[in-house]
């Protein structure tokens, strides 16, 4: 928005510094005079008449003006006094702010990391530079991931396109190619296609927070996704175990059971096969909180690899072959999901192998403020 320009802070600081010095020396003079007047038999006021002149020159009137003499000297004394100090330490109190403004100025370029840093102990300048250095570096780390996540998804997006036109080359090329073979290969990668646009719509879904909210129950939520993912378990020779408390809390049950689903499917593939298990689990933690945790056998899990893992289109220490493969957004739904519903996700690597990943959301009653 444009505005009309005005006066610059430093000047109102020192025109305001000024003014009250003028103000106090003329209330102060303003005493003085009511003291003369009324007051001019005291010996403090008869020692000052007679150190103005009032000694030399009798009378009231002559005193009056010596002393009229005086106090306009040290009005105008403190006037200039009251600007040039003025402007020196509104000058110095306000060095921070323009160090922010410079370092605003750069942010608004596109350089984010440019950081403040300023010294000294903590005042309120202090305290909003350090605030802004913080949110450069919250603005910093969330551009390179939203960069780093439009490149794998441009990257993992064009996959199913590029094999979609060689299909079309080589069936273009060879017409006794079978047409059922080319169908059946076209088919698999639009259905990749299409599982990979689904979960990327339901990540933006997530961090909008754009859903409806009611109550759920976590248990239930757990027990319905270890059905639905029953037969795939049975499948990979995977034994699947539910149980815990009754977990109120509040969101969006489509949400929250695609976050469940998200979470024992990745533990059922990535187990050990013909021989591993999955832990469902849900707890109050305390009357605010309820929990879920899922927790697999499998491979050992480098430290190192967990923080990279709720990161978008990141599979693990390897790809997963086969039907179940996934798109590499699993656990990057399930953070998004988790945080929208104010909640926070943790993977822990277990010592035996495989992972533990749970989730701790509001209960119920905190949410609603009872």
């Amino acid at each position: 928005m444009d505005r009309a320009p005005g006066l610059s802070v430093r000047l109102k600081l020192t025109l305001s510094y000024a003014g009250f010095l003028v103000l106090a020396g003329a209330l102060l003079l303003a005493l003085w005079m009511i003291l003369l007047r009324f007051f001019s038999q005291a010996p403090i006021i008869m020692a000052t008449r007679s150190g103005i002149g009032g000694a030399l020159l009798p009378g009231r009137s002559r005193t009056q003006r010596a002393f009229g003499e005086a106090a306009a000297a040290l009005l105008g004394f403190l006037l200039v006094f009251g600007l040039l100090g003025g402007w020196i330490l509104a000058g110095r109190m306000l060095a921070p702010l323009t160090r922010i403004t410079d370092a605003t100025r750069t942010a608004a370029t596109g350089s984010l990391s440019h950081r403040i840093r300023l010294p000294g102990r903590r005042d309120e300048f202090r305290e909003l530079a350090d605030a802004f250095d913080t949110m450069l570096a919250r603005l910093e780390a969330h551009v390179a991931e939203q960069q780093r996540f439009a490149a794998n998804a441009s990257h993992e997006l064009r996959t199913p396109l590029a094999i979609t036109q060689a299909l079309l080359d080589v069936a273009r090329n060879d017409p006794n190619h079978a047409s059922s073979v080319l169908d059946e290969r076209l088919r698999a990668v639009n259905d990749r296609a299409i599982d990979l646009t689904e979960a990327l719509l339901l990540l933006s879904r997530a961090g909008q927070r754009s859903f409806t909210r009611e109550h759920v129950d976590l248990s239930l939520i757990a027990e319905e996704a270890a059905e639905t993912l029953l037969p795939l378990a049975e499948k990979q020779g995977v034994t699947i175990e539910t149980f815990g408390d009754i977990a109120p809390t509040v969101g969006s049950h489509a949400l929250l059971l695609q976050m469940t689903t998200n979470l024992v499917h990745n533990a059922i593939v990535h187990n050990l096969p013909g021989q591993g298990t999955v832990q469902v689990k849900t707890v109050v933690v305390r009357p605010q909180s309820v929990m879920l945790a899922v927790e697999n056998t499998g491979d050992k899990v480098p430290p190192q690899l967990v923080s990279t893992l709720t990161e978008p289109f990141q599979r693990g220490a390897r790809r997963v072959s086969g039907d179940h493969a996934g798109v590499g957004l699993g656990l990057a739904i399930v953070k998004s999901i988790a945080q929208a519903h104010d909640g926070t996700l943790m993977l822990t690597p277990r010592t035996a192998g495989g992972l533990r990943v749970t989730v701790q959301l509001p209960a119920a009653s905190t949410h609603n403020g009872r």
